[in-house]
């Protein structure tokens, strides 16, 4: 899905996808698993360098590709988002969220719902 994401603005550039037109600037963008191709991570590094990226990135399966965005946005740009890969019973729980919120403690990310 990252490919299907304007590096520019954030939003949701697939007409084909539901949440076409949506920005995930800010937001936690909870998918369960990376779409797309190895540009995927240089289209989230530029999100991110740009200012648009996700808050923070939930998964329901490792995904290196994510990852690598992630990790290269913080080595060139000094900016930072959790990537956060959850088991399957968690993950089921944090899609159906309204609203959410990711914490780092220690090393050990968190997420809540964000009425917690």
């Amino acid at each position: 899905m990252i490919t299907a994401v304007h590096e520019e603005t954030g939003r949701v550039t697939d007409v084909h996808h539901p949440q076409h037109g949506a920005c995930i600037a800010g937001r936690i963008l909870v998918m369960p698993s990376g779409r797309g191709s190895s540009s995927s991570s240089s289209v989230l590094a530029e999100m991110i360098r740009a200012g648009v990226g996700p808050a923070a990135i939930v998964l329901g399966v490792r995904d290196p590709i994510i990852a690598l965005g992630a990790l290269v946005a913080d080595a060139l740009y000094r900016r930072s988002v959790p990537v956060v890969v959850l088991p399957p019973d968690e993950y089921a729980r944090v899609a159906t969220m309204g609203h959410a919120r990711v914490r780092g403690i220690d090393g050990v990310v968190d997420v809540q719902s964000g009425d917690d």
